[in-house]
């Protein structure tokens, strides 16, 4: 697993270097963030309920650069989010951390060569809580992600860009001794690494609906040709964020995955591949740093 963790580090450190080798390059950045809050107070309340608390944080940045023919994007999602109901544990209702790296060559009109790297996982542990005691489920690099894969990248409005790759490469890393134990994620039990060599589609799309109101939606499907091609894996987020004013939004998110390596217990305790499905609305306080251009 290390071998491979380098490997990927030290392809994409690479195509940083060729990138930043030329003068005169030009940058662009950012930076938003949002906080969202929730509280719940109950008293003599005759429909019932329970009182709580809850939190959420959003963090994305993105650094791209543009010099001639050459184009290298770059983002960052986090998002992490808490939740206490009165007499219970505080739990985890949110965790991401999703790294994408693109690398592009103009080839022709819409077109580039590309070489694109993700990486994702979450922060912390996660745990089944209705089983007693709450079962381990999850935890940080178990499990985590990594994607390379080359191909081309049609892009027919800076709004929407669709990349084909039919060589990609998928490694899927379970860093916990009790996950990877069981084959949890669809390693083989006792190791903590599986590889998958196949195919992947990749479509991004943003842009700003109506005034103050901003549609975003990522989806990957990938085919392994070496694990039952047949079995494609999915990830779907769709992001509608709307701007209040300059401190204040709401957003909606929702976040589709199905992985047939995944296998998730249903209340008989049968284990199969199941669609994965979460959904999140928040109004909060969010900030937008300037963009910077270097």
């Amino acid at each position: 697993m290390k071998k491979t963790v380098l490997l990927y580090l030290a392809l994409f450190m690479a195509w940083g270097a060729a990138a930043q080798s030329e003068k005169d390059t030009t940058w662009k950045s950012g930076t938003s963030g949002t906080i969202t809050f929730s509280q719940v107070s109950l008293s003599n309340w005759a429909a019932g309920g329970e009182n709580s608390y809850s939190a959420d944080g959003q963090f994305d940045f993105f650094a791209n650069y543009k010099k001639n023919k050459t184009s290298w994007k770059n983002t960052l999602n986090t998002a992490y989010g808490l939740v206490k109901i009165i007499d219970d544990n505080l739990k985890k209702s949110n965790d991401q951390v999703d790294f994408e790296s693109k690398l592009g060559y103009d080839a022709a009109k819409l077109w580039n060569y590309s070489i694109m790297f993700n990486f994702r996982t979450q922060f912390t542990e996660g745990y089944n809580y209705g089983t007693e005691p709450r079962t381990l489920i999850s935890d940080f690099m178990a499990p985590a992600y990594m994607t390379l894969s080359a191909g081309m990248d049609y892009q027919p409005s800076e709004h929407l860009s669709v990349f084909l790759s039919p060589l990609s490469g998928k490694t899927t890393i379970v860093n916990n001794d009790s996950l990877s134990d069981i084959g949890a994620f669809g390693v083989t039990p006792g190791n903590t690494s599986m590889h998958e060599y196949g195919a992947m589609v990749k479509v991004k799309f943003e842009k700003d609906i109506v005034e103050n109101i901003n549609f975003g939606t990522k989806a990957d499907f990938f085919s392994a040709y070496n694990n039952n091609p047949e079995n494609i894996d999915v990830n779907w987020e769709v992001m509608i964020n709307m701007k209040v004013n300059k401190y204040f939004s709401a957003n909606l998110r929702t976040h589709l995955i199905y992985d047939h390596d995944t296998r998730i217990a249903n209340n008989a305790g049968i284990k199969k591949p199941r669609v994965q499905f979460k959904e999140s609305f928040g109004f909060g306080i969010r900030y937008q740093f300037p963009e910077k251009t270097e």
